[in-house]
């Protein structure tokens, strides 16, 4: 509310006087008249003189400030209890978060009475006060005022936090929720491993408090879950890469294990319990019959067996071997230890199992009579069904499984008609295993496995039951006896049933299994196998420059060069000939072809004629790699043209020389 000036405060000291007063007496003092109103008639006749000084004040600015106070101040008188109480909460609480000290009604009050004491104070001294009663009622009259400005101040200043609080504690609670939920999952996730952590060592403890277990036995557990981080590794190119089989690139656990395993099977073989399986397990019972038989036996009746005799079996045990390899760790082989960790990773470093899944292997070799099965005459030749061609980049002997061959029906009822070919089948096939073991190399560091390429173009499919029934047993029978002799495990020519028969088998498999499992679709064989094989060594029927009887190209002469022809562009591939009476041979393959090719032959002499090689033709994508010659009659130079059509890239693939 706006200030009286000095002409306006006049006319209302002297309506105060004529109400408070009565004329004056024989000395000219004023004499107050009798009050007889109460106090709060009193009041009210305040309030009255407050009003008419607002109506008397003709400001606009004064009536819309009374104005806007008088809404502000009924609104807040009808906020009820509860909202008051929240809003003095809230005021606390914005306090809180932004360190700021909450400012009090009182002290508010203060600071503007004190703004505004200067001012008053002047108006005073300007106007003298004749008595303390006037006095009082000028200062009820100005605090009364500044008590209302004060409170619209208070007020607005209260609306203003309660928005600005709501918005900042909005902000506040936001981040406040955001770090609570960063922090939810990170508290999540450190706690799913210390409960992992905790579950193991709660494992090891209990396996480590029973009084019959073996020191190699307590180590055993904690290795499983270190062991299996390393069963599935890749290279940069993200394709499996075998562990190494050198000592001081084991893992500790993995190192703890492989010498447990060595002094329980150098414990089996000179116990002679390393093919008995009966005889390790009733070793007690054999034991007591052992007593009973020499009480029986006459003191003067020979033994069955000499000393010689059983020293020279305990011997011949000693020297038992697996793919040519001494399985008596005290030799002091280090083949040894790569067969064994075979076994080892075949069963994640579990000891016990590796243990068992050797003598069950070296078991199933003597009943199958292994050793003599290169020697022997099957009478069928299954060379078309599984062969040996090339090796991978890294030196792997490279096996090709087909099983389009049985969609001959003839080939099929020969084959599966009978069981005694069935079985036949499956000794032909451990056959060529052993076969292809011998050219492998069992020392740390080298190639000890092979890289399998298994092509289901043609295939009968799932609905052939003797085929079905072959092949498991085959795997079954390659699985179990021939641990990680499989690098990478490549199917290409997948059909699109296989792909559903391998998610039904999937959750079946190991990480490990797994991870060694590649699927090419028919348009993109040569593509990967180019991932494993060099070029040189896939055989032309998918994609490669690989020929049955074919020594044309030798190491020296036969480097393959590459070119990569964009969407839409066409390249120019040079052969130079440059000696008449030479012939020039070349190769040539573009993967997924589709583009159109031509062959000509420019000599050097511009008066001379272009000649046409091979008529321009636009390739399919099943056609296979080219193979040309051309004889030398002056010198000049072969042009290959590779137009690409399409949009995308077409890598082209290609070798020559120049004979004589």
């Amino acid at each position: 509310m706006a200030e009286l000036d000095e002409s306006q405060q006049k006319p209302l000291v002297k309506s105060v006087d004529e109400e408070l007063y009565v004329a004056k007496d024989a000395n000219g003092e004023k004499r107050p008249k009798k009050i007889e109103e109460s106090d709060s008639e009193s009041e009210k006749k305040v309030k009255a003189g407050t009003e008419k000084m607002e109506m008397d004040d003709d400001s606009p600015s004064s009536v819309e400030s009374c104005s806007t106070f008088r809404e502000e101040r009924d609104a807040l008188r009808d906020l009820k209890a509860n909202e008051k109480d929240r809003l003095s909460e809230l005021k606390e609480k914005v306090a809180e978060v932004f360190q700021i000290e909450t400012v009090g009604d009182e002290d508010e009050d203060a600071k503007q009475n004190e703004t505004e004491e200067p001012t008053r104070g002047n108006d005073e001294k300007e106007t003298e006060v004749d008595s303390p009663s006037r006095v009082v009622e000028k200062s009820a009259l100005s605090e009364m005022k500044s008590g209302d400005e004060d409170g619209r101040v208070v007020e607005k200043s209260a609306l203003s936090e309660m928005k600005s609080g709501d918005e900042d504690g909005r902000v506040v609670e936001k981040s406040a929720l955001s770090e609570m939920k960063s922090g939810d999952e990170e508290g999540k996730t450190k706690t799913e491993e210390t409960e992992e952590s905790n579950k193991e060592v709660k494992e090891n403890n209990k396996e480590m408090e029973g009084g019959n277990v073996d020191q190699n036995k307590k180590n055993e557990v904690s290795s499983r879950s270190q062991a299996i981080e390393k069963s599935s590794s890749f290279n940069e190119q993200g394709l499996f890469k075998e562990e190494s089989n050198f000592l001081c690139d084991l893992k500790d656990n993995e190192r703890k294990a492989l010498s447990e395993l060595k002094a329980k099977v150098e414990e089996a073989i000179i116990q002679n319990k390393i093919f008995n399986k009966e005889k390790a397990k009733s070793e007690d019972k054999e034991g007591e019959e052992g007593k009973l038989k020499e009480k029986s036996t006459p003191e003067g009746e020979e033994k069955s067996t000499t000393e010689g005799e059983e020293k020279a079996i305990e011997e011949s045990h000693r020297d038992v071997t697996l793919w040519g390899v001494p399985l008596l760790p005290s030799k002091g082989a280090e083949s040894t230890n790569v067969v064994l960790l075979k076994f080892l990773r075949a069963r994640e470093f579990n000891v016990d199992e590796a243990l068992d899944m050797l003598k069950d292997t070296l078991r199933w070799r003597e009943e199958y009579d292994v050793d003599s099965i290169l020697v022997e005459d099957l009478g069928l030749d299954f060379s078309k069904v599984a062969y040996m061609e090339g090796i991978d980049h890294e030196g792997h002997p490279v096996c090709y499984n087909t099983y389009g061959i049985f969609l001959d029906e003839e080939l099929y009822h020969k084959t599966f008609g009978a069981e005694e070919n069935c079985k036949k089948l499956l000794r032909w096939r451990v056959q060529m295993m052993e076969r292809e073991i011998k050219k492998l190399n069992f020392e740390p560091g080298g190639i000890s496995s092979f890289l399998q390429i298994n092509d289901l173009s043609n295939s009968p499919g799932p609905s052939r039951k003797e085929l079905r029934q072959v092949m498991k047993q085959a795997v079954t029978l390659l699985q179990d006896n021939y641990p990680e002799f499989v690098s990478t495990n490549v199917f290409i020519n997948v059909p699109f049933w296989y792909y559903a028969l391998y998610a039904f088998i999937s959750p079946f498999l190991t990480q490990r299994t797994k991870s060694k499992f590649v699927f090419a679709r028919p348009a993109k064989v040569t593509e990967t196998l180019l991932r494993y094989i060099p070029a040189k060594d896939i055989p032309i029927c998918y994609g490669g420059l690989k020929r049955e009887e074919d020594d044309e190209f030798s190491i020296k002469n036969g480097e393959i060069s590459e070119l990569l022809i964009k969407g839409g562009s066409t390249e120019i591939i040079e052969l130079h000939a440059p000696e008449t009476g030479t012939t020039l041979l070349w190769d040539l393959t573009v993967l997924g072809w589709e583009v159109n090719y031509k062959e000509e032959f420019i000599p050097t002499d511009e008066k001379s004629y272009t000649l046409i090689v091979r008529k321009g033709k636009k390739m399919a994508a099943t056609e296979e790699p080219i193979r040309n010659s051309f004889k030398i009659k002056e010198p000049g130079k072969v042009i290959l043209t590779v137009e690409n059509p399409t949009f995308k890239k077409k890598r082209v693939l290609y070798r020559y020389k120049v004979t004589s």
